[in-house]
């Protein structure tokens, strides 16, 4: 692509230079730069791109796209000037790949959690419709029934773009996407067109990196800030925040909820450990998820298809056939009796969430044994709150660890202990290797009673020390059950 073309609609500060150049790649990792390739010098959290100006230049780079000019300028190269490299990178990529975004109907998804659930449940949704779809999400990348590892919950600009480009090339006419909270701060899905967004909930996660939870809030929302008036922005109006996701939007603003007036309602009728049946504005249907988060899944679900002009009794009649995102909820049952639930739930709010509707559901006489670990290098602030939560509301309790990284696992279970009251220290046990923790909670469970595993979900491996190695909760659990 020319570089005249590439640079349409960037706001340029200063340029030095030819545009008439043949641009072969758009990178910001220099190491990845090859012959006329344009490089965007990022500052990132990190380390700071405009450092290796001269490597791009040596691996064959032609632009270089800078917030400051250096010192001595290379004859053969053009640079352009730009005031903000994150936000400018997207538009680029955005402009390399043909504008993907603006190809197909992309719906990004918001919130602390329900973020895959709901982006995996529209995936399904719209396959079931007849539709070609994409997905961006946690668990996996999906371009139809091909399938693409996930490295992020929203991979970089230039990722997008390439992952969008395929889509449209392979005829998707959906795309559904998780959008992190890093993502709208590290500006990567800048130059993307949203056809809607959907807020699920905020409660407390990523301080490590927001640094407050009000700038948390802010981050979400300004995803919603830049939804343009074509768009739709439909937000859970029981959520405490909901309402600050519309306040600033041209989008279209809708509501969802359970409790409170929103132009899309719905109840449970019933719950069971195998689905519910949901009365959705009006109209019954039989779900396969269960639980009142997944209540609020579902409801999202419903009202973007209808936002995205779907007829209402096809919606709700493909909603009784699909199923959620791998390692959310998964219910596994031993030959026993014993009942085993692995979820993804890493965050106080959503611990409650998986306990309380395991308390629903639960017969008499049946126990809770929960397993929790928490993540290391990230938020402390949240692991004695989730140790609490776990202790209130399960019979007992394994601390154990999840993905230490660089901190020392006894470390990360001292801090959830601290949330632990005296009183309750009987029932709960520290076992810090994460395998031999699932073992022993299966050995205390009768039959009958349940096991939560939680925090790793569909995770498939375990980090220490900046190594993955193999781990997978629900593996470990199907081998402990086989053994009993």
């Amino acid at each position: 692509m020319k570089l005249r073309e590439l640079l349409h609609a960037i706001p340029v500060q200063q340029l030095e230079g030819t545009v008439d150049l043949e641009v072969s790649s758009v990178c910001f990792d220099s190491r990845k730069v090859s012959a006329h390739s344009l490089f965007v010098a990022v500052r990132g959290v990190h380390t700071d791109g405009h450092l290796y100006l001269d490597k791009a230049i040596e691996n064959g780079a032609k632009v270089l796209v800078v917030d400051a000019l250096p010192d001595q300028l290379q004859a053969e190269v053009t640079y352009v000037m730009v005031a903000d490299t994150s936000y400018v990178l997207g538009l680029l990529a955005s402009n390399f790949y043909g504008n993907p975004s603006k190809a197909l109907k992309l719906v990004g998804i918001t919130g602390t959690n329900g973020k895959t659930t709901m982006a995996t449940l529209l995936f399904n949704l719209f396959k079931n419709l007849g539709y070609h779809v994409g997905l961006l999400s946690t668990v996996e990348n999906k371009i139809g029934d091909r399938v693409i590892p996930a490295t992020h919950t929203t991979p970089d600009s230039i990722a997008l773009n390439s992952l969008l480009s395929e889509m449209v090339n392979e005829g998707c006419d959906y795309c559904f996407m998780e959008v992190s909270s890093h993502a709208v701060v590290q500006q990567r899905i800048a130059g993307l067109r949203f056809a809607g967004g959907i807020f699920s909930n905020i409660t407390h996660d990523h301080l490590d990196f927001h640094g407050s939870f009000d700038h948390y809030i802010k981050a979400k929302k300004k995803f919603f800030d830049d939804l343009d008036r074509f768009a739709f922005a439909l937000t859970n109006v029981d959520d405490r925040n909901g309402a600050i996701m519309l306040q600033n939007t041209f989008a279209h603003k809708k509501t969802y909820g359970l409790k409170n007036m929103a132009d899309f309602k719905a109840k449970i009728i019933e719950s069971h450990m195998d689905g519910m049946l949901l009365q959705v504005d009006g109209h019954d249907v039989w779900v396969k998820l269960v639980g009142g988060f997944n209540a609020y899944n579902m409801l999202a679900v419903y009202g973007a298809a209808i936002l995205l002009e779907q007829e209402t009794m096809k919606v709700l009649t493909a909603m009784s056939d699909i199923i959620g995102a791998e390692g959310r909820f998964d219910v596994l049952r031993s030959t026993n009796g014993i009942v085993g639930v692995v979820d993804y739930a890493h965050t106080p709010d959503a611990v409650e969430n998986v306990l309380s509707t395991i308390r629903e559901l639960r017969q008499s006489g049946q126990q809770i044994i929960t397993v929790l670990g928490c993540g290391g290098d990230r938020d402390k602030a949240k692991r004695p709150e989730m140790a609490a939560v776990a202790v209130r509301l399960s019979d007992k309790v394994i601390i154990t660890s999840d993905n230490p990284r660089t901190e020392d696992p006894m470390m990360i279970i001292r801090d959830m202990e601290a949330g632990v009251d005296a009183k309750d220290r009987k029932h709960v046990f520290t076992i810090a290797e994460r395998k031999e923790a699932i073992r022993a909670a299966c050995h205390l469970a009768q039959p009958g009673d349940i096991v939560l595993v939680a925090g790793k979900g569909h995770e498939k491996y375990q980090e220490v020390n900046g190594m993955r190695q193999h781990f997978d909760d629900k593996e470990i659990l199907i081998e402990t059950f086989n053994e009993q």
